[in-house]
């Protein structure tokens, strides 16, 4: 009956946590994926040297968010 009463009373600070991890998360993938975009893009170009390592962070960042 206890572990009833503390799930219930528990349950608004885990959905909390759980959102802010959601978007935690999110904001890393979008942000990982606008690098590994901007890197290819560099890359592209005549940098080449800055392209590669702002590609790789991004890739870094995104599978750390997706893991």
């Amino acid at each position: 009956m206890l572990g009833v009463i503390w799930t219930i009373v528990t349950l608004p600070v885990r959905v909390v946590v759980w959102v802010l991890d959601f978007l935690g998360r999110a904001t890393a993938l979008a942000l990982g994926f606008a690098l590994m975009v901007l890197g290819v893009a560099l890359g592209a170009g005549p940098s080449l040297i800055l392209g590669v390592p702002v590609f790789v962070v991004g890739l870094v960042l995104t599978l750390k968010s997706l893991g």
